[in-house]
């Protein structure tokens, strides 16, 4: 079964495979570009839209989180099997996915030509995010709601520190030193490397019961 040390691990790993996707930050630094945003502006923006997105996936979560804890009251092989299987499962769905080229993670595409104002704009990418959330790491509020809220806090404070800061970050490099990122093959792949990941830490979760 997984510990608390086991569940901030593998919330780290899998929120920062999470905002490495180019979709989440790459266009708010061509959009600000266009509208002559200013350096801090951008940053600001991308962290506001990092927690919009971030929230809708954590209210899912912790739905998902809640169901996990009751399963695990009353049936003790929860914590054992059946959620390092789901992981397992949820994993090899999400490498299938990517080699059926079903890539499906364009949230951010907006038409950022239009004249439209600031506020407009920043709506629009805030609400299109909050919309889209990433379920990769709903299969693992299954797990860290075996340990009851404690673990649901865990994963949840963990993605989303992480993802809003891995965003900002990225945007603040590409801003200053990156004009053209070549990140093709983790554009198109994301979900293949989430899916390796879930399903080692669901043999992990089977095997190491500490």
């Amino acid at each position: 079964m997984f510990n608390i040390i086991h569940i901030i691990i593998g919330s780290l790993v899998l929120s920062l495979i999470h905002a490495l996707i180019p979709n989440h930050w790459l266009p708010i630094v061509v959009i600000g570009k266009t509208e002559d945003w200013t350096h801090r502006e951008t940053l600001f923006i991308t962290a506001f839209i990092g927690i919009a997105h971030t929230t809708s996936t954590i209210i899912i979560g912790i739905l998902i989180g809640i169901t996990g804890f009751i399963l695990s009251s009353t049936y003790e092989f929860v914590t054992s099997i059946a959620a390092p299987l789901i992981m397992i499962i949820i994993g090899t769905f999400y490498i299938f996915l990517d080699l059926s080229h079903s890539h499906d993670h364009d949230h951010l595409k907006i038409d950022s030509g239009s004249k439209r104002s600031k506020i407009t704009i920043i709506t629009s990418l805030a609400i299109a995010m909050f919309f889209s959330p990433c379920l990769e790491i709903e299969a693992f509020y299954f797990t860290a709601g075996t340990l009851g809220w404690l673990g649901i806090i865990a994963v949840s404070s963990v993605y989303m520190i992480v993802t809003v800061l891995c965003m900002v970050s990225l945007v603040d490099f590409s801003l200053k030193r990156v004009e053209k990122i070549h990140w093709h093959f983790f554009e198109n792949h994301n979900k293949r490397v989430t899916g390796i990941i879930l399903i080692i830490l669901g043999i992990f979760a089977y095997f190491v019961r500490i």
